[in-house]
């Protein structure tokens, strides 16, 4: 009795620990996603603008770039930490 109490536990701790890193993975893929999405649209703003905007609009791009770079490598890692 004591053994499957405590095996139930410990099966509950497991699966609670797996859930939360694969949410957190889930949650850096969708960040990933939206700052991708937002440096192609400041790329194409770029494209179609001419003068102060557009350089303003080339170095949003950039940074959004750069956040969905480290969130791409935030939810692979996680990923490969939820794996078995």
């Amino acid at each position: 009795m004591i053994k499957t109490i405590l095996l139930s536990i410990a099966l509950g701790a497991a699966a609670s620990a797996t859930y939360a890193q694969a949410v957190d993975a889930a949650k850096e893929t969708a960040k990933a996603a939206v700052e991708s999405t937002k440096e192609g649209t400041d790329r194409a703003k770029a494209a179609v603008h001419s003068g102060p905007e557009k350089a303003l609009d080339k170095t949003k791009a950039s940074v959004h770039k750069a956040k969905a770079r480290y969130h791409r490598h935030r939810a692979k890692a996680d990923a490969k930490a939820a794996a078995p």
